[in-house]
């Protein structure tokens, strides 16, 4: 089969959509597949940093096409380098041979309007890989406006894709009802979760200790918030945990990552002059376990308004390396079900604002002074590679009638 994969990130860029994309790339050529991906030359959170214009890596066709590079610091500026993305995207894709298969995913949003269209126009099959549900994330985050004249005719276009889709995969139960919500048939919806990158993670006691030591952190509590910090995970309740601790010397709140809060983040350790939040750039992978390893306990965030919008994806990993959790968001979620069914003494949960449950929850997992154990496996089993992956691909294969290859 020749199969188009759709996403502004892929490999080497280290985000999660990239990486999850990147595995499913590498699985379809493994089966035999011609795998092609078109993807952004600009690294998403480095809009400076260019990737190769084209490629051949691994067996798969790589092409990267180009777009502004302004940056995240205010809405026109991520529209306008969204809008240039899908512009030259579509370009791109008007000399592209024909493809039995058209895979695309969420970043930027709406991109799948313009893989459904091409599959329309091209006779292909479309899959819709949700990561996040867009408009409606913008509207839950007060980007768009519920009701107004771009936000409805955005809907249109998110509902021409949903409609056009062979099949749709979807990320959690929540997300599978609001897109049933849209006048979906049930029948299209599958649910796979993003698995874990357990081939390049696990706890790693080496990794955990170079990192603590080339950071200041050797005899610390770490607590970690690892990922995109954007306003879909209002880190307000964190910060303020880590304001009210910040007389206690042994406690280090650690940002890892990028997006358009951690400038927030950021200022708001300069302006309470809190000598106890460290920030750090995305680790790539091959350093990730060692990273993830060296916290103590991972924070978990997802805002109210954003259940079924978005998934909390980034617990998988945290899982992975057996660290306590602290979720902050509604326990009616994909995460606040996790945890529920895990009933350990080193996790909690607490709601947003509610900052002495929050203390109090670190105090706890501190004093416990343990990481998680055989319920932790159980879960993370269930949530691999190996037993989401296959899924996927064989959804994939489908769509040819000789069967797959």
């Amino acid at each position: 089969m020749k199969i188009l994969l759709l996403n502004q990130t892929f490999y080497p860029d280290v985000v999660s959509t990239a990486q999850h994309l990147t595995d499913l790339a590498r699985a379809l050529t493994a089966r035999g597949h011609e795998v092609t991906v078109i993807a952004s030359r600009r690294a998403y959170d480095d809009p400076g940093r260019r990737f190769a214009k084209s490629e051949r890596w691994h067996g798969i066709n790589i092409i990267r096409i180009p777009s502004t590079g302004f940056g995240k610091a205010a809405k026109w500026r991520r529209a306008a380098d969204f809008a240039s993305f899908i512009l030259n995207c579509c370009w791109r894709l008007l000399w592209l041979p024909r493809q039995d298969a058209i895979v695309a995913l969420t970043s930027p949003p709406l991109i799948s309007f313009i893989g459904a269209l091409a599959a329309g126009v091209r006779g292909s099959k479309f899959y819709y890989w949700v990561m996040d549900l867009n408009p409606d994330e913008a509207v839950a985050a007060n980007w768009l406006r519920e009701g107004a004249l771009l936000t409805r005719a955005l809907q249109g276009l998110s509902r021409f894709s949903l409609r056009r889709a062979e099949k749709i995969i979807v990320l959690d139960r929540f997300m599978q009802t609001r897109v049933q919500e849209k006048g979906i048939a049930p029948e299209k919806i599958v649910i796979i979760p993003p698995w874990s990158h357990d081939d390049a993670l696990r706890f790693d006691p080496v990794g955990r200790e170079q990192f603590r030591q080339a950071h200041g952190l050797a005899d610390k509590f770490v607590v970690m918030y690892s990922g995109n910090h954007s306003p879909c995970h209002p880190l307000d309740t964190l910060l303020q945990a880590a304001k009210a601790m910040a007389g206690e010397d042994r406690f280090r709140f650690l940002f890892v990552g990028g997006g358009s809060e951690m400038t927030k983040v950021k200022r708001f350790a300069a302006e309470n002059h809190l000598g106890n939040i460290l920030c750090l750039p995305y680790r790539p992978l091959t350093e990730l376990a060692g990273s993830l390893s060296a916290a103590d306990a991972h924070a978990v965030v997802m805002g109210d308004p954003f259940v079924g919008i978005i998934h909390p994806c980034k617990i998988y990993n945290v899982l992975v390396v057996a660290a306590p959790v602290l979720f902050i968001g509604p326990a009616t979620s994909h995460a606040g079900e996790i945890l529920r069914d895990l009933n350990s003494n080193v996790c909690g949960q607490v709601p947003h604002g509610d900052v002495a449950g929050c203390v109090a929850v670190i105090r706890r997992i501190a004093a416990a002074g343990a990481r998680g154990g055989e319920s932790f496996k159980n879960v993370t089993a269930a949530f691999s590679a190996e037993a989401l992956l296959p899924r996927l691909v064989a959804i994939l294969e489908a769509a040819d009638p000789a069967g797959g290859r």
